[in-house]
């Protein structure tokens, strides 16, 4: 791979930005479904009327799901979890015919297939044919004409486990998201696992680089804990930027205010893996903040003076949609991140 470059600094603002997002569940697909409409096509030109263009999209996805039809299909097969892969790949399609919606089909009933999505067992049966579970990735994404190109982290087969504050030690993703006791420290099982090197090479070459917004724990730190992860995107001139998430999670990050949240990621990989933190700065309707209070979530709380040493630009914008749930505005979201291109 060729040297990288700063937004702006040449190569990637005359051919249009190369973008790369870390995550995994709903988080992810949201802002993939939002920079979709500034992918350059074909022909030079973006989707969208506003710039910059996006050149190169690309999201390096979390496989260590371990519950629902993910966490059945890996344990028969012994395939990478293909669940928030595939929300990736339905979010970056081009196709809103009836294969998308086949794609996205599941199965009801309580039989072997009640609850699986018709694209989880199409990822697990190509990854079968193929032996590459990436290959697999990569030709779904060419039937439905996806917007992007998408990675798992590793393609080990590796757990969540996690040491919380009452002493005791809890492995799996659902079973850490759902405990109690707050979290001490998170890793991998096996701790050392190879990532992949297009993963890398994408993350090498970007000229952003966003983290979250998603899962604390579950969906952004298992993508910072593989082996050389953390330290290419702190090698990489391009920007960082983290994005806080809008509400606390039970299980996970409950009294986090904003920077609480920001330093967690310094926590589980060390410092420099951002220079810019994105905050929403809409209040939520008390209707729906009483609702979430009562699920164990709560507003995140930005404190200023929180953020004074860690060496990041705070940028706080609208980024909440107009919904009856508090979540990210998939546009919104997408807009203030290339925002950041131009200063």
């Amino acid at each position: 791979m060729g040297e990288s470059v700063r937004v702006g600094e040449g190569a990637g603002k005359a051919s249009g930005l190369a973008v790369v997002c870390i995550g995994g569940g709903t988080g992810l697909s949201t802002l993939l479904g939002g920079l979709k409409a500034y992918v350059a096509r074909h022909d030079g030109e973006s989707s969208s009327s506003i710039p910059p263009r996006v050149g190169r999209l690309s999201a390096i996805v979390t496989v260590s799901d371990d519950g629902g039809s993910s966490g059945r299909l890996r344990e028969e097969f012994q395939v990478l979890p293909p669940g928030d892969i595939r929300n990736c790949i339905a979010a970056l399609s081009e196709d809103e015919s009836l294969l998308l919606r086949l794609f996205e089909y599941r199965f009801a009933g309580s039989g072997d297939l009640g609850g699986h999505s018709f694209g989880n067992l199409l990822l697990t049966a190509l990854a079968g044919v193929t032996g590459d579970f990436c290959q697999a990735v990569t030709m779904v994404g060419e039937v439905l004409a996806i917007k992007g190109r998408i990675y798992p982290s590793t393609l080990a087969s590796v757990h969540l486990e996690a040491d919380l504050a009452d002493g005791t030690t809890v492995r799996g993703e659902t079973r850490i998201s759902q405990s109690p006791h707050p979290i001490r420290r998170i890793r991998l099982e096996p701790e050392i696992c190879e990532p992949v090197a297009e993963a890398l090479d994408a993350i090498r070459s970007a000229d952003m680089i966003v983290l979250g917004p998603g899962s604390l724990y579950t969906s952004i730190a298992p993508n910072l804990l593989v082996r050389g992860v953390a330290d290419v995107i702190r090698e990489s001139r391009g920007r960082k930027v983290y994005v806080c998430n809008l509400m606390t999670q039970p299980g996970e990050t409950v009294g986090f205010s904003a920077s609480r949240h920001a330093r967690a990621v310094a926590e589980i990989a060390g410092p420099g893996l951002f220079d810019t933190v994105l905050l929403n700065s809409r209040i939520p309707p008390s209707s729906l903040v009483e609702k979430y209070h009562r699920e164990g979530a709560e507003v995140v709380p930005f404190d200023v003076d929180g953020f004074r040493d860690l060496g990041a630009t705070i940028v706080s914008r609208d980024l909440m949609s107009a919904t009856n749930l508090v979540r990210h505005d998939p546009a919104a979201l997408a807009r203030e991140i290339l925002a950041l291109a131009r200063t």
